[in-house]
């Protein structure tokens, strides 16, 4: 039976309301790295120790999101989401009473299990509210909550942790989570697939079993995924170590350094993502790589320009370059997470945000601060961010390839 349809401006509150909550995502998830200096000093850490406060958030996020996503293509994601907003707001906060590293480990891990429920269902849940011709740029909207949350989150961790010290911090910024959770649970669920989707529930659920298996024969949601993987390994290196980069390279304070970061990440990311969603909705409708081209070209023209800002000399040069290499890797949030949901069946959506979000983050993120923790401690951190443009460079030539199958994977997925 389908779902109901809904006016224009319930569908434009229900994409506010996940705006706000990735936006959430996103502040509490960057504030731990804004305060990496104070919690080295107060731990007494070293670097490979720090890098894995990061990656023991990962591991539990990409641990748990197959399972959130094989109970998002058969319940409810609006009541999923809701409780994984509930479940990392609870435990950001609860990382505040952390006594020492290892009962701060167990928050953070805590933490990525909420955003793993999240994760896997949100993508698909927002498009669900918005013709296909417009997912692109509802998407890029989407996912502008990332820099700008990422932004606040360097911004609040700067300033409180400063202030009033990190478990303070970590209190602070938790608590209003519990809100937009309570409101994400009494949004009403869309249709699985948008208004144009006509399948009956039982129909889905007989193919789910036998469609799992079509992702490791989808050579673009392969290919799109090694390139999110490549993308994810610089972004999550930059944004835990960049913020400690520029405190010792260029010897600027926490709450300067934090706020200097901050602002260019907001501005480059929100122009560059949605300038994305623009871009990749505007060459899609010329050809079917559309959006794949965009985000090869940002990861090729950014590349450069971030290795730059690792040797620049000065932080205004520093910065500069920061900035534009923030923009064209931003570029590609929008087309990419699109590609998923263009080149898969409504049905499945939700377990291939799962296995796209295990991939990207355990081969990404998860292990990228660890990595550059530890070539940091060897040979200086400067020289271990150089991993970052090398990463940027091999994700877009994921794109280029995948755009040689982009066209008959979206003919069978129905787009």
């Amino acid at each position: 039976m389908n779902k109901p349809h809904f006016s224009k401006s319930y569908s434009r509150y229900a994409m506010i309301l996940l705006i706000l909550v990735n936006l959430l995502n996103y502040i509490d998830r960057q504030v731990l790295f804004a305060m990496f200096p104070l919690i080295k000093d107060d731990l007494s850490l070293s670097d490979t120790a720090l890098g894995f406060l990061g990656s023991a958030f990962m591991i539990s996020y990409i641990c748990t999101a197959p399972f959130f996503g094989w109970f998002g293509d058969r319940f409810s994601r609006v009541h999923l989401a809701a409780g994984g907003v509930a479940a990392w707001s609870l435990a950001t906060a609860m990382a505040g009473f952390s006594t020492g590293y290892r009962t701060l480990i167990a928050a953070r891990a805590a933490v990525g299990i909420g955003e793993a429920s999240f994760g896997t269902v949100s993508p698909g849940l927002v498009s669900d509210f918005f013709p296909k011709e417009e997912r692109g740029r509802v998407l890029s909207r989407f996912y502008v909550a990332i820099p700008v949350g990422s932004a606040i989150g360097y911004l609040l961790g700067g300033i409180l942790g400063k202030i009033y010290g990190w478990h303070s911090a970590f209190f602070i910024v938790g608590l209003p989570g519990m809100i937009l959770a309570l409101m994400l649970f009494f949004l009403k669920e869309p249709q699985r697939g948008g208004e144009s989707q006509d399948t009956d529930e039982e129909t889905e659920t007989v193919s789910v079993d036998r469609s799992y298996r079509s992702l490791a024969r989808n050579h673009s949601f392969l290919m799109n995924t090694l390139a999110m993987t490549a993308m994810t390994f610089a972004m999550g290196g930059l944004a835990q170590w960049f913020p400690s980069f520029l405190h010792r390279a260029h010897s600027l304070d926490i709450a300067e350094g934090n706020m200097l970061f901050g602002g260019v990440t907001v501005v480059a990311g929100i122009a560059g993502t949605m300038a994305g969603g623009w871009l990749g909705d505007y060459w899609q409708k010329r050809k079917k790589g559309g959006y794949l081209v965009v985000s090869g070209a940002g990861f090729f023209i950014g590349a450069p320009i971030a290795m730059f800002a690792m040797l620049a000399p000065s932080p205004f040069w520093c910065m500069t370059a920061t900035f534009f290499a923030e923009f064209f890797l931003f570029l590609n949030t929008g087309p990419l997470n699109t590609v998923i949901i263009n080149v898969t069946k409504p049905e499945i959506r939700a377990m291939a945000f799962a296995v796209n979000i295990f991939f990207i983050h355990a081969l990404g993120d998860a292990i990228s601060p660890s990595i550059i923790g530890w070539f940091s401690d060897a040979w200086g951190l400067r020289t271990a961010l150089l991993l970052t443009p090398l990463a940027m460079m091999a994700a877009g030539v994921f794109c280029m390839i995948c755009t040689r199958h982009i066209a008959a994977d979206m003919t069978e997925a129905g787009q």
